[in-house]
């Protein structure tokens, strides 16, 4: 036994201090990720230091805002980031603070990740441990460049109007040269709802003269006034700010959609004067939302009809051809030729067969997608598309094109190769001729394509109001790519479409989403 170390004895309480400290230290280590968890899907920008002044922490839109790591941030490298003319006054306030433990708020620049300056709110709170020592800051940190902006804004607009109360009598009469002249539909009445002053845009809007409004009571000039709308009023008088986005007014002579927003303005003692009420007429806007929604639903029904169409096609056609050629190898097995002449006669019989159906299932696939166009490009794709379907319905297409420019955009290429597909289908089938005329060229920085036949022709306005969706799939097509169509037809004097599209969009990266899908 000599020589050896004793081993040592740990009592139960030993065991229970331990355990209870590594349970402690396993509630903390928890407790700390959910802080940083926490912190970093905050969205604010979050600080902590320690008791030497230096920071030992950000979190992860700290970061993303400055573009710096955390090992550039950590200690005073965040300091970096600050406005030169800010860095010592902000230094300042935080030395200041630290020191005496108090919480802190300054406002100043930081670097953004683009270089940009922008405006931070700061707030430090002292933090301590479980047994009250001191154990650093935490900070919170917002972006408040927008207001720090309206601020200045608003500084120089009271610089403004301090200059000019000099030379006007009253808060009111300053309010009125406001309304009179933002160009906005504005309105100012009383506590009557008598108007005081109009702008000229709101004068505009309604179709009057402001020397037929002023002084007359709002609901003389507009006796259809919705009742919910007078109630609206009221409240307003009463102090509150209301708004709507869109509302609906029927007048006697069609419906309007307004967007509105009804505030109190105070006279000098404080107390309600009357009210503003700002307006903006948004019929047209509905009218084009609801006319997009609409061709909306006719596109989802196109893509209805056209799956429903590939699978008849798939079902009727393909898969009974198909079905037919089971059969004759049945046949081959089951009666083996006799001579090796007839063999071949049967498979070749076969094998013919087969081609067909291989044909017609790479055009059904070609309706939906040419690779022609991805690997080769438009000209290639179009040309292509001219050949085999002129084959398809025994017509002569007359396809000429000029040198186009290598960069055209895929939405670009992809809208002008749907649309001769449109316009060639629709030709052979109402036009009557056999003779199409295509031609695709560059001129003036933007891509024209023209399609031409000597056919009967149609009425363009009855048929964009028709059920079909080609002319409108058309049309919409070239308005994603900022572009336009004219469509000229008539009986018996053929039709004319000519598409003009720009070689470069600064939108379509942003509708590249919006293309049709089909």
């Amino acid at each position: 036994m000599t020589g050896r170390n004793p081993r040592k004895i740990y009592s139960p309480a030993d065991t229970l201090k331990t355990a209870q400290q590594s349970r402690i230290e396993e509630v903390a280590n928890e407790s700390e990720t959910r802080f940083r968890l926490v912190a970093d899907t905050a969205p604010v920008l979050i600080w902590m230091s320690g008791v030497d002044k230096l920071c030992t922490y950000f979190n992860k839109p700290w970061l993303d805002f400055t573009g710096r790591s955390l090992e550039q941030e950590f200690g005073n490298g965040w300091a970096e980031g600050v406005h030169p003319d800010d860095l010592q006054r902000s230094l300042n306030t935080y030395t200041q603070s630290f020191e005496r433990r108090e919480k802190f708020r300054m406002e100043y620049r930081l670097r953004r990740h683009d270089r940009e300056y922008r405006w931070i709110l700061d707030i430090g709170v002292p933090r301590f441990n479980q047994d009250r020592s001191f154990a650093g800051y935490i900070g919170i940190a917002v972006d408040v460049t927008e207001r720090k902006t309206a601020e200045g804004e608003l500084l120089l607009l009271n610089r403004t109007l301090e200059e000019r109360t000099v030379l006007l009598q009253s808060r009111e009469e300053l309010l009125k040269i406001f309304v009179k002249n933002v160009p906005a539909g504005v309105a100012m009445l009383d506590r009557d709802m008598r108007y005081l002053q109009v702008s000229d845009r709101f004068c505009k809007d309604y179709s009057a003269d402001s020397s037929q409004l002023l002084g007359r009571s709002h609901y003389e000039v507009f006796p259809d006034i919705p009742e919910n709308w007078k109630e609206m009023h009221r409240r307003a008088l009463e102090g509150e700010i209301l708004r709507a986005e869109e509302d609906q007014w029927n007048r006697k002579d069609g419906t309007v959609w307004v967007r509105w927003e009804i505030r109190p303005w105070k006279t000098s003692s404080g107390s309600v004067g009357g009210i503003l009420i700002f307006a903006e007429e948004i019929s047209q806007r509905k009218q084009m939302e609801e006319a997009l929604s609409g061709i909306s639903l006719k596109l989802i029904e196109a893509q209805e009809q056209e799956r429903t169409r590939i699978a008849r096609e798939l079902h009727d056609d393909i898969a009974q051809r198909l079905a037919l050629v089971t059969v004759e190898l049945g046949r081959l097995r089951e009666s083996p030729p006799r001579s090796k002449s007839e063999l071949h006669e049967r498979v070749g019989a076969v094998q013919k067969y087969t081609v067909e159906i291989a044909n017609d299932v790479q055009a059904i696939a070609h309706k939906l997608h040419s690779s022609k166009l991805e690997y080769l490009g438009v000209v290639a794709a179009m040309k292509g598309f001219c050949k085999e379907f002129g084959e398809q319905q025994r017509a002569e297409i007359d396809f000429r094109n000029s040198d186009l420019p290598t960069h055209l955009s895929p939405e670009v290429a992809l809208c002008l190769f749907r649309v001769l597909q449109e316009a060639l289908h629709n030709a052979a089938k109402h036009s009557g001729v056999r003779r199409f005329d295509v031609q695709l060229r560059e001129d003036s920085g933007e891509i024209h394509l023209d399609i031409n036949d000597s056919g009967r022709g149609f009425d363009v306005s009855a048929s964009m109001h028709s059920q079909g969706l080609g002319l409108v799939s058309m049309r919409e097509r070239v308005r994603l790519v900022d572009g336009t169509i004219e469509i000229d037809s008539g009986p018996t004097r053929g039709t004319s479409i000519h598409v003009h599209v720009p070689i470069a969009s600064q939108h379509l990266a942003a509708r590249r989403k919006a293309v049709l899908p089909y």
